[in-house]
């Protein structure tokens, strides 16, 4: 069974879509024990750190992610859910992440924003399990304006370029996290997200 944390910010019906689709049992939820009992987590989000930040917290949910991902249970981020596992961020002001990686989220600078549209991955990490069967340069679907700059370059699974490159996903241990959309990046995000729930 898959949790997807309901916090009233994600494109929440469209990833339990896709995640149906490859024949998973996805929950939408805010129950702490359903969260806790569930075999993965997923984080999607679209907004600002700090009221994603806020309303977890109302929800009683930071702890509850924490103490998920200490368990060794998969744990998948998706766009704003990859900003939250960050130290902090500087949307509106310096805002406090669940600081479950070092590192901050920044502002692309001197380029339009959103950053939105198809855009390719340029796969660092080849061992990622995200990975099988994706070929390196598989475009996938962006919409942000943030992006996770992390101190731990180790931990970046793939870039993507937009002036500089930025970091597109990261990965280490159980934890997954992916800047773009793979509930609306077609096959190649189907087969992501099928990767994540055969883990």
């Amino acid at each position: 069974m898959i949790a997807i944390i309901d916090y009233g910010m994600g494109n929440l019906r469209s990833v339990q879509k896709a995640m149906e689709k490859n024949g998973a049992d996805a929950h939408i939820t805010q129950d702490p024990e359903l969260i806790a009992r569930a075999d993965k987590l997923v984080l999607p989000g679209v907004g600002a750190m700090l009221p994603a930040m806020e309303k977890l917290q109302d929800l009683g949910l930071t702890d509850v992610i924490r103490k998920f991902i200490e368990t060794g249970k998969p744990f998948l981020g998706i766009c704003l859910g990859l900003q939250l596992l960050f130290e902090k961020s500087s949307e509106g002001g310096e805002n406090v992440g669940l600081n479950l990686f070092r590192g901050t989220v920044e502002r692309f600078n001197q380029l339009k924003v959103p950053h939105m549209g198809w855009n390719q991955l340029q796969i660092k990490s080849k061992n990622c399990p995200l990975w099988k069967g994706v070929e390196d340069g598989a475009n996938v679907y962006f919409c942000h304006s943030y992006y996770a700059n992390p101190a731990d370059t180790t931990t970046i699974a793939s870039t993507t370029p937009y002036g500089p490159d930025f970091t597109s996903a990261i990965w280490k241990g159980n934890v997954f996290a992916v800047q773009f959309h793979p509930e609306k990046s077609q096959d190649v995000g189907l087969k992501i997200l099928e990767n994540f729930i055969k883990l």
